[in-house]
């Protein structure tokens, strides 16, 4: 398998990272990365502990170089999920950003620090070292666990390598392009798409740290080309967008705009649209298959959905009873299973939830959509918590909440289901008003879905809320809701 990093391997004097006054050219990381993977060499695995900082970056780098796989470690993790999660992976060290403080979960591992010296000589280990297998372990991210303990998800290298290179062609990705972010370094949207993605493809990424508009327009008006980032962050753009003509500006400027990890509602898409001119591409994937689809770089920007499946990624959608759903109607609901190189290889000491992910070898995604006749796809929800069965209909919880947002009095929109005798299940909207001395009443809300929808989608019931519970991602927690 070739290099998951040529740039690195050429020794290139272009900018890759950047974190505030911190950064460092290809050939730069490769010496530094270089000099930490020799020292690391030959460890069973590495935990990462994610801060956002540049020791993060390079210290997955540099185990990467070393073929050690790596478990980035959430910093936010709690004792039990935290103590779960380093038995479970069995890490032989932990590599850190220097000075970092770490919990006694971590503290009792072999610590390496993840020095970003510049001028150091080149290490054999960067430049000479084979490159492993395509189906060796290149990272085991942890999922969110809202069922039980979070499992390990084993990527291989070629999955990594599969889903850069096809985002590569979906979004004419070029060493030329400048990405800016903020995310999170533990996961794969912030990891493997915003740090590992630029620099396979020999670009550059200046990372925040932390988000906030200010920090957004600074690069985007300073040579970054694309931005990266998640609902809530864009929806702090769309609200600070009327008053920010510098922020408007820079956002017009870039080529590239990407939202993803949970469906950037229409009325965000359609303010940032009209203010900047600029629309926001959403592609979609989850933990355990990296990237499946999203709207092309070339293609049509169309608002709600993410877009036609990556090359190499089949896609189906499926009934309950495991038959295909062969219609492109924008009406039918199944669920997304997919295969393709992106996949992960399995749960790691999991074989029996392995097992069960998958289905004469596609992997049951849990994540139910509809197509349009043109073969774009639109998510409705989860299956476990989205998919509402009332009156004899399929319902999708995510068009009813996109509805709702477009009203002028919701802030915030959650939709669930709960038993009713008569329905089997009732609709539950859950809102957040846009001005909590006048929400808008039941009956309102009822009123406006059933007259972009259909009456049998509109909600039962609505609940009031000052705010939705939402993870770290921005991902609203529906379990906490009762749905």
């Amino acid at each position: 398998m070739p290099s998951l990093f040529p740039a690195l391997a050429a020794r290139s004097d272009r900018p890759a990272l950047r974190f505030g006054d911190r950064a460092l050219t290809h050939a730069e990381l490769a010496d530094a990365a270089g000099s930490l993977a020799a020292r690391i060499a030959g460890a069973r695995r590495v935990a990462v502990w994610a801060t956002p900082t540049l020791g993060t970056a390079v210290g997955v780098v540099a185990a990467l170089l070393a073929g050690v796989p790596v478990v980035p470690v959430n910093p936010r993790s709690g004792e039990r999920e935290l103590a779960h999660i380093i038995a479970d992976s069995a890490p032989s060290l932990v590599v850190a950003e220097p000075g970092a403080v770490l919990p006694p979960a971590l503290a009792a591992l072999d610590r390496v620090d993840a020095v970003t010296v510049t001028g150091l000589p080149p290490a054999p280990v960067a430049a000479g070292t084979p490159e492993p297998a395509p189906g060796a372990p290149a990272l085991i991210v942890y999922t969110s666990g809202t069922t039980g303990p979070p499992k390990g998800a084993v990527l291989p290298r070629r999955a990594v390598a599969a889903t850069l290179d096809a985002l590569e062609d979906a979004w004419q990705w070029t060493a030329d392009d400048v990405l800016v972010h903020a995310l999170p370094l533990f996961h794969v949207h912030g990891l493997i798409l915003g740090i590992l993605g630029p620099l396979r493809r020999g670009g550059c990424v200046r990372h925040l740290g932390r988000f906030d508009t200010e920090g957004v327009t600074r690069e985007l008006s300073s040579g970054a080309t694309m931005f990266f980032g998640v609902p809530t962050m864009y929806h702090r753009i769309a609200e600070a967008l009327p008053e920010d003509d510098a922020l408007a500006k820079a956002l017009a400027g870039a080529r590239l705009l990407v939202s993803g990890s949970a469906a950037l509602p229409v009325r965000d898409h359609r303010r940032i649209a009209a203010a900047t001119g600029c629309r926001v591409v959403e592609r979609y994937g989850m933990t355990e298959t990296l990237m499946n689809t999203s709207v092309r770089a070339d293609g049509e920007p169309r608002a709600g959905t993410v877009g036609v499946p990556l090359r190499g990624v089949e896609l189906r959608l499926v009934d309950e009873s495991g038959d295909l759903i062969e219609a492109y109607d924008g009406e039918s609901v199944g669920e997304i299973q997919v295969r393709g190189p992106n996949l992960f290889t399995e749960y790691l000491n999991r074989p029996d939830a392995t097992e069960a992910a998958f289905t004469d070898g596609w992997f049951r995604t849990g994540d139910m959509a509809i197509r349009d006749p043109d073969g774009y796809v639109r998510i409705v929800g989860r299956k476990a918590t989205d998919l509402i069965k009332s009156g004899g209909y399929k319902i999708g919880a995510g068009e009813i909440e996109n509805v709702l947002l477009e009203h002028p009095g919701v802030r915030e929109a959650a939709v669930t289901g709960e038993p009713d005798a008569d329905l089997g299940e009732r609709i539950v909207a859950w809102i957040v008003p846009a001005h909590a001395e006048v929400p808008p009443s039941a009956d309102e809300l009822a009123d406006h879905v059933a007259a972009q929808l259909a009456a049998h989608k509109r909600p039962r019931t609505v609940r009031y809320l000052d705010a939705l519970p939402r993870n770290d991602m921005g991902k609203i927690m529906k379990r906490a809701l009762g749905g």
